[in-house]
């Protein structure tokens, strides 16, 4: 069968799986978004425009990070619904091998897994970031004030930082070694264009010491200095102001802390909870698919309902609780969120290769 026509019995299983994938996800992010907008409508108070786009915010937030969930259920809810119909054993009774059915329903969850993958690249990460403006009622308050950090073997200030218009007002760059301060930079204006901070009507304070002294400086003034390569305006508002990262954005700050030796957990955890953890719900998908019983007569409904639904949230609650430990430096983020997806992938592909028996 050709790949870009799928055979009937893919078309059939992958339709059922995505139309249970799709109301499992949108029923559970509309709910989450409602009930968020309920417990903090008394702290909305601007138009009814932002109060529909805070809903809308939340809902972007809740889709993100439910859509693991929703593939897990919906693979429950078909499996369950065509074993309860007699289908799943006409199929069989056709020779259709188990493999061979859970292929539609891997492909459509991976495709959805690689959709939020991509989506987490743009601005869709930011979507809770937003929503807390407005309901901070700063709809329009985009500035990052008083941040102090280390750039390679300098210390910097930043008096403010518009991230919108990409613009820091009144920076101060210092260089130390030891107990002495070399020089100053100082610039009431520096804007960011390709990829680094240009700092305009630049200030030079060079200190000259003798013998441990200060004795003079120099004033030296620059038009224009690059400075803070690579510090994107989102990059430096999430390290200072712990605001949320796209998967591009953190790599890109991973790369910078690595470089200059800072701590870089927090990030690490927080591309692993985007591209890694997720993967959580493929293994599940393999386990529950190939253990659920194939046969109505060997299945009690509610018994499997309960244990599958119960399974799938002792998981993701061990990933998340694991996620926090990881993101506060307890444990190194390799520990908290690969390891625990590579064991259970281990045991999702032990499950695919030595599960498939035969039906009678």
């Amino acid at each position: 069968m050709s790949l870009f026509y799928p055979s009937l019995h893919f078309r059939y299983l992958a339709k059922h799986y995505t139309n249970n994938l799709l109301a499992i996800l949108f029923g559970l992010s509309f709910a989450f978004a409602a009930i968020d907008y309920f417990q903090h409508v008394q702290k909305l108070n601007t138009s009814s425009n932002y109060k529909i786009l805070y809903i809308f915010y939340m809902w972007q937030e809740a889709l993100g990070m439910l859509y693991p969930l929703a593939i897990v259920f919906a693979v429950i809810m078909t499996k369950l619904a065509l074993v309860k119909n007699n289908t799943m054993g006409a199929l069989h009774a056709f020779g259709y091998t188990k493999k061979r059915l859970f292929f539609p329903l891997f492909v459509v969850a991976s495709l959805t897994y690689a959709l939020f993958l991509y989506l987490h690249t743009t601005d869709f990460s930011y979507a809770k970031d937003k929503a807390n403006m407005l309901l901070d009622n700063q709809v329009h308050a985009y500035n990052v004030n008083d941040m102090f950090f280390k750039y390679n073997d300098t210390f910097v200030y930043i008096k403010k930082l518009d991230p919108v218009k990409k613009k820091i007002e009144e920076i101060t760059i210092f260089k130390v070694s030891g107990n002495q301060v070399r020089y100053t930079i100082s610039a009431p204006v520096a804007v960011f264009h390709s990829d680094e901070w240009i700092a305009q009507d630049a200030t030079v304070k060079t200190h000259i010491y003798k013998k441990g002294k200060l004795i003079r400086y120099s004033v030296d003034r620059k038009e224009r200095i690059a400075t803070l390569h690579g510090y994107k305006p989102k990059i430096i508002e999430s390290l200072y102001e712990g605001k949320a990262l796209n998967i591009i954005d953190a790599y890109n700050t991973w790369k910078l802390l690595r470089k200059q030796n800072l701590n870089s957990d927090k990030i690490r955890a927080a591309i692993y909870d985007k591209a890694i953890v997720p993967l959580f719900a493929l293994a599940l998908l393999i386990i529950l698919f190939f253990k659920l019983p194939f046969h109505a007569r060997m299945m009690n409904l509610g018994g499997v309902v309960a244990l599958s639904l119960g399974a799938t949230f002792l998981v993701w609650g061990i990933l998340f609780g694991l996620e926090q430990i990881g993101a506060n430096g307890v444990l190194v983020p390799e520990l908290t969120a690969i390891a625990p997806i590579v064991i259970l992938w281990i045991f999702a592909s032990y499950v695919f290769f030595t599960d498939e028996r035969k039906i009678t």
